[in-house]
């Protein structure tokens, strides 16, 4: 696989706390430039982003991030405000803590809340898989089909863990035929996207692909 098959599927991620406007604005750069599938960024910079560049750039956010258990309506309104602002896909968090008290319908209807909040756009369900048990895991594949989202995603990079190639093999065995597969999480090298993607993940969320692609490509000079 070339570099240039690994990078259009990342989505180059910007998440920090402390990201600022010049910073947001080099992702954005550096995306445009090697044609990765998306930005993911902070929803604060959603508007600004689609202002300056314009349809030049896929926009994607973050909601209910990082924790996940914001109530339902708060998520709607987020993810409401994301797509007014200029997003095409969103990554949103479930409520952890409902999974911890068995109560995955309640999971699967938010998610479902969230879709049609939503409507065409992208929306992507992270996991978070450091925090659940194979059960757990298994029953959210469930969850996220039944809810029609379009990804399942294993995490924030915020969590105690990232992707898995073991958790990638559960969730293909497990999720519907139309919902794929996003890997984020502790993806440094270019092996580790590429082993990713032929395991069978759609999208990679990483901060280190274009970083990594420039050395490479000064590593052949």
């Amino acid at each position: 696989m070339t570099n240039h098959e690994i990078v259009k599927h990342v989505d180059h991620t910007l998440l920090k706390a402390y990201a600022t406007w010049e910073d947001i604005q080099k992702l954005c750069d550096e995306a445009i430039s090697f044609r990765t599938a998306s930005v993911c960024v902070p929803p604060c910079y959603i508007k600004r982003i689609h202002d300056k560049y314009g349809e030049k750039i896929n926009i994607c956010t973050v909601i209910g991030f990082p924790l996940g258990y914001s109530v339902t309506e708060a998520k709607i309104a987020e993810a409401k405000q994301a797509v007014i602002d200029g997003a095409s896909e969103l990554d949103m968090v479930i409520n952890i803590t409902d999974v911890k008290n068995g109560d995955y319908e309640a999971v699967e209807r938010e998610i479902k809340a969230l879709k049609t909040a939503v409507g065409d756009k992208i929306l992507k369900v992270i996991i978070e898989t450091c925090y659940l048990t194979e059960e757990e895991k298994t029953a959210m594949c469930h969850a996220v089909t039944n809810a029609g989202a379009d990804y399942i995603k294993t995490s924030t990079g915020f969590g105690t863990g990232g992707a898995t190639l073991e958790d990638i093999r559960l969730f293909k065995k497990h999720v519907g035929e139309n919902v794929k597969i996003k890997a984020a999480g502790g993806i440094r090298t270019i092996g580790d996207m590429e082993a990713f993607l032929n395991e069978g993940c759609s999208r990679i969320g990483t901060s280190s692909a274009i970083s990594l692609m420039n050395e490479n490509q000064a590593a052949d000079y």
